[in-house]
């Protein structure tokens, strides 16, 4: 369905796709660079339009956090995907139910609890669950240490009927606290060699061990070399967002998502602009308040995507956003942004952002408007 960006209403998630486009081919020639597989973490965009031009770029297989993702892309053909959340033995059965239905699903797992839970499944129901192992790269989240004798605990359940271990896997979530070169090259180096360690331990116990897989996508962006990894998997450079702006991995003009907003509102003895964009658009997302540049709820630009400068939306409530500039600015904002303006406004979190909408406005180049469905809940 295609239509006019004039004719949207508000608020509304839209995708700048000449961009977003930009940053597919930019991340598919930089794995292919290194010399590895890039299976993309869709949870960014949930959509299959998006990951079909993921796909059309050269993507091999793609990255879940949902088993509702899982079946929604299974439906539009994909059949290698990962399901990149430590398996709960509840949902074995939607597990099950996919590889039955033909899903090439892989889990994960990082417990001997969760492993065998598994492999008893498995065993149960005939399957032969393949199953990576998280590893704690950072220290960042989940996951076990490449030198934790429990990891070769795990690979032994794993083996020991029900499953069979496909390889390792990590996320080096302590990637978005960085915003240096040097910084960002280094615990890209750390989340490879913790996670090809994990690997050669388990070979080394006599355990096949053929997957590494590794990434996000500061770290991708900024990997020197990758031996001994056979894949990336990275998910916000599909659209990037003002957080990954910090960390230092892509420039304003790379943000591909933004919200347009109404201004429907004024306090102008305090300059504030009121909009219709508040945190049931934004998402509660401040990830930037922590980095070196704080943006508020985002950063407020002119509908044709041209940041207006110190503008930021500063607070949100509901259904309400606030925008001003910074204290003692003397911008007349009810004769400069009148009821009725319209604007937009990049987000700090792109998925936060992305999974408060059942679709996109995926704006072409040249002008028109097609309306992209995304896949919300679990």
């Amino acid at each position: 369905m295609t239509s006019s960006f004039d004719s949207l209403d508000t608020p509304v998630a839209v995708i700048d796709v000449s961009r977003m486009e930009r940053n597919i081919q930019r991340m598919q020639q930089r794995a292919n660079g290194l010399g590895v597989r890039l299976r993309p973490h869709v949870k960014t965009s949930k959509c299959a339009h998006v990951v079909e031009a993921q796909v059309k770029a050269g993507a091999q297989g793609i990255t879940v956090s949902t088993l509702k993702e899982a079946q929604g892309f299974f439906e539009q053909g994909i059949t290698d995907i990962v399901y990149a959340v430590a398996m709960a033995p509840t949902k074995l059965q939607q597990a099950l139910d996919l590889r039955k239905a033909g899903c090439a699903l892989k889990i994960v797992t990082d417990s001997a609890a969760g492993a065998q839970a598994i492999t008893d499944f498995g065993r149960a129901n005939d399957e032969r669950f393949e199953v990576y192992i998280e590893i704690d790269s950072d220290h960042h989240r989940s996951g076990v240490r490449s030198d934790d004798p429990l990891l070769i605990e795990i690979a032994q359940v794993l083996q020991s009927g029900g499953a069979e271990l496909k390889g390792v896997m990590t996320h080096a979530g302590e990637s978005y606290k960085c915003s240096t070169v040097e910084a960002l090259q280094a615990i890209a180096e750390l989340e490879r060699s913790e996670c090809v360690k994990a690997a050669e331990a388990i070979r080394n116990a006599g355990i096949n061990c053929p997957e590494v897989s590794v990434g996000s996508t500061p770290t991708a962006l900024s990997a020197v070399q990758l031996e001994g990894v056979t894949e990336l998997r990275a998910g916000v450079y599909v659209f990037f967002d003002l957080v990954m702006h910090n960390v230092g991995v892509c420039t304003i003009d790379d943000l591909a998502l933004s919200v347009l907003t109404t201004v429907i509102g004024h306090q102008p003895e305090k300059g504030w602009i009121i909009t219709d964009s508040g945190w049931m658009a934004m998402s509660r997302d401040r990830g930037t308040q922590s980095q070196q540049c704080d943006f508020g709820y985002g950063l407020v630009c002119e509908t044709n995507g041209k940041v207006i400068d110190g503008l930021l939306l500063r607070s949100a409530n509901q259904e309400h956003g606030v925008a001003s500039f910074e204290e003692g600015s003397r911008i007349d904002v009810e004769k400069q942004f009148p009821i009725g303006t319209r604007l937009r406004v990049l987000p700090n979190h792109a998925c936060a952002t992305g999974a408060q909408y059942p679709a996109y406005e995926a704006v072409l180049d040249n002008g028109d408007v097609q309306h992209w469905s995304r896949m919300n809940g679990w």
